[in-house]
Protein backbone atom coordinates (compact mmCIF):
# COMPACT_ATOMS: atom_id res chain seq x y z
CA UNK A 1 0.00 0.00 0.00
CA UNK A 2 2.69 2.47 0.90
CA UNK A 3 5.18 1.12 -1.66
CA UNK A 4 6.11 3.03 -4.73
CA UNK A 5 5.56 1.04 -7.89
CA UNK A 6 8.83 -0.23 -9.45
CA UNK A 7 10.07 2.05 -12.22
CA UNK A 8 10.57 0.59 -15.65
CA UNK A 9 14.12 0.75 -16.90
CA UNK A 10 14.49 2.03 -20.38
CA UNK A 11 17.39 1.59 -22.79
CA UNK A 12 19.83 4.57 -22.53
CA UNK A 13 19.46 5.68 -26.15
CA UNK A 14 21.01 9.13 -25.81
CA UNK A 15 24.45 7.94 -24.52
CA UNK A 16 24.53 5.13 -27.10
CA UNK A 17 23.79 7.56 -29.96
CA UNK A 18 26.49 9.98 -28.72
CA UNK A 19 29.05 7.14 -28.51
CA UNK A 20 28.18 5.92 -32.02
CA UNK A 21 28.58 9.43 -33.46
CA UNK A 22 31.96 9.80 -31.72
CA UNK A 23 33.18 6.49 -33.17
CA UNK A 24 32.05 7.51 -36.67
CA UNK A 25 33.87 10.84 -36.40
CA UNK A 26 37.11 9.09 -35.32
CA UNK A 27 36.86 6.51 -38.14
CA UNK A 28 36.23 9.28 -40.70
CA UNK A 29 39.26 11.23 -39.43
CA UNK A 30 41.50 8.15 -39.71
CA UNK A 31 40.30 7.44 -43.25
CA UNK A 32 40.85 11.06 -44.35
CA UNK A 33 44.36 11.12 -42.83
CA UNK A 34 45.18 7.82 -44.55
CA UNK A 35 44.19 9.17 -47.96
CA UNK A 36 46.37 12.22 -47.45
CA UNK A 37 49.42 10.04 -46.84
CA UNK A 38 49.48 10.48 -43.07
CA UNK A 39 52.48 12.49 -41.94
CA UNK A 40 54.20 12.18 -45.32
CA UNK A 41 57.58 10.80 -46.25
CA UNK A 42 60.29 11.49 -43.67
CA UNK A 43 62.97 13.96 -44.73
CA UNK A 44 65.58 12.32 -46.94
CA UNK A 45 63.52 9.20 -47.54
CA UNK A 46 62.28 8.75 -51.09
CA UNK A 47 59.37 6.63 -52.23
CA UNK A 48 60.84 3.37 -53.60
CA UNK A 49 60.42 4.22 -57.28
CA UNK A 50 61.75 7.75 -56.90
CA UNK A 51 65.41 7.02 -56.20
CA UNK A 52 65.65 3.23 -56.53
CA UNK A 53 65.86 3.63 -60.29
CA UNK A 54 69.15 5.50 -59.74
CA UNK A 55 70.69 2.48 -58.02
CA UNK A 56 72.16 -0.54 -59.74
CA UNK A 57 72.65 -3.88 -58.02
CA UNK A 58 75.00 -6.22 -59.88
CA UNK A 59 77.55 -9.07 -59.60
CA UNK A 60 75.38 -11.17 -57.28
CA UNK A 61 77.15 -14.20 -55.80
CA UNK A 62 75.69 -16.63 -53.31
CA UNK A 63 77.17 -18.79 -50.61
CA UNK A 64 75.85 -20.75 -47.65
CA UNK A 65 77.15 -21.93 -44.34
CA UNK A 66 75.79 -24.26 -41.72
CA UNK A 67 76.21 -23.71 -38.01
CA UNK A 68 77.03 -26.43 -35.50
CA UNK A 69 73.41 -26.32 -34.35
CA UNK A 70 72.22 -27.16 -37.86
CA UNK A 71 71.01 -23.68 -38.85
CA UNK A 72 71.78 -22.50 -42.35
CA UNK A 73 72.80 -18.99 -43.38
CA UNK A 74 72.53 -17.80 -46.96
CA UNK A 75 74.86 -15.00 -48.03
CA UNK A 76 74.29 -12.81 -51.05
CA UNK A 77 77.26 -10.62 -52.03
CA UNK A 78 77.20 -8.04 -54.80
CA UNK A 79 77.86 -4.46 -55.84
CA UNK A 80 75.64 -1.43 -55.55
CA UNK A 81 76.21 1.67 -57.68
CA UNK A 82 74.66 5.10 -57.18
CA UNK A 83 73.94 6.67 -60.58
CA UNK A 84 71.84 9.47 -59.07
CA UNK A 85 72.59 12.94 -57.77
CA UNK A 86 72.04 12.35 -54.05
CA UNK A 87 74.13 10.62 -51.37
CA UNK A 88 72.55 7.35 -50.22
CA UNK A 89 72.53 6.92 -46.43
CA UNK A 90 70.36 3.82 -46.14
CA UNK A 91 68.99 1.00 -48.28
CA UNK A 92 66.49 -1.74 -47.60
CA UNK A 93 66.02 -4.55 -50.10
CA UNK A 94 63.74 -7.50 -50.65
CA UNK A 95 65.05 -10.80 -51.96
CA UNK A 96 62.66 -13.20 -53.67
CA UNK A 97 63.72 -16.84 -53.28
CA UNK A 98 61.90 -18.79 -56.00
CA UNK A 99 61.02 -22.49 -55.97
CA UNK A 100 60.22 -25.05 -58.63
CA UNK A 101 57.01 -26.21 -56.94
CA UNK A 102 54.90 -23.41 -58.38
CA UNK A 103 54.55 -21.77 -54.96
CA UNK A 104 54.97 -18.02 -54.44
CA UNK A 105 58.59 -17.10 -53.72
CA UNK A 106 59.81 -16.67 -50.17
CA UNK A 107 60.26 -12.92 -49.64
CA UNK A 108 62.95 -11.74 -47.24
CA UNK A 109 63.53 -8.09 -46.34
CA UNK A 110 66.89 -6.84 -45.03
CA UNK A 111 68.92 -3.66 -44.72
CA UNK A 112 71.81 -3.58 -47.17
CA UNK A 113 75.18 -3.77 -45.36
CA UNK A 114 78.39 -2.64 -47.05
CA UNK A 115 81.52 -4.77 -46.83
CA UNK A 116 84.16 -2.95 -44.79
CA UNK A 117 86.91 -5.58 -44.84
CA UNK A 118 87.40 -9.09 -46.23
CA UNK A 119 90.40 -10.20 -44.14
CA UNK A 120 90.57 -12.09 -41.80
CA UNK A 121 86.79 -12.41 -42.32
CA UNK A 122 84.06 -10.41 -44.04
CA UNK A 123 83.06 -7.48 -41.84
CA UNK A 124 80.05 -5.35 -42.74
CA UNK A 125 78.72 -1.95 -41.75
CA UNK A 126 75.44 -0.12 -42.41
CA UNK A 127 75.26 2.23 -45.38
CA UNK A 128 74.85 5.13 -42.93
CA UNK A 129 78.42 4.50 -41.67
CA UNK A 130 79.85 4.94 -45.19
CA UNK A 131 77.23 6.77 -47.31
CA UNK A 132 77.26 6.08 -51.03
CA UNK A 133 78.05 9.34 -52.87
CA UNK A 134 76.71 10.14 -56.35
CA UNK A 135 78.69 8.13 -58.89
CA UNK A 136 80.03 5.85 -56.13
CA UNK A 137 79.81 2.11 -55.80
CA UNK A 138 80.49 -0.41 -53.05
CA UNK A 139 80.41 -4.11 -52.29
CA UNK A 140 77.62 -5.38 -50.05
CA UNK A 141 76.55 -8.49 -48.20
CA UNK A 142 73.05 -9.63 -47.30
CA UNK A 143 72.61 -12.41 -44.75
CA UNK A 144 69.42 -14.48 -44.63
CA UNK A 145 68.53 -17.07 -42.01
CA UNK A 146 65.83 -19.68 -42.49
CA UNK A 147 65.48 -19.74 -46.26
CA UNK A 148 62.99 -22.49 -47.11
CA UNK A 149 64.20 -25.93 -48.15
CA UNK A 150 61.92 -25.65 -51.20
CA UNK A 151 64.06 -22.81 -52.57
CA UNK A 152 65.41 -23.79 -56.00
CA UNK A 153 68.98 -22.66 -55.15
CA UNK A 154 68.93 -20.05 -57.93
CA UNK A 155 70.14 -16.50 -57.26
CA UNK A 156 67.22 -14.58 -55.75
CA UNK A 157 65.76 -11.51 -57.41
CA UNK A 158 66.69 -8.41 -55.37
CA UNK A 159 64.62 -5.20 -55.34
CA UNK A 160 65.35 -1.94 -53.53
CA UNK A 161 62.25 -1.10 -51.52
CA UNK A 162 63.45 1.83 -49.40
CA UNK A 163 66.13 4.47 -49.90
CA UNK A 164 67.30 7.19 -47.53
CA UNK A 165 69.27 10.06 -49.07
CA UNK A 166 70.69 13.42 -48.20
Amino acid sequence: MFHEPPQERSFPTTPVILAAVAVLVIVAAVVVMGHRGGTGTPKGEQPPAAYASSLEISDLKMSQSESLSGGKSTYLDGRVANHGTQTVTGLTVQALFANDAGQPPQVETAPLALIRTRQPYVDTQPVSAAPLAPGGQAEFRLIFEGVSESWNQQTPVVHVIQVSTR
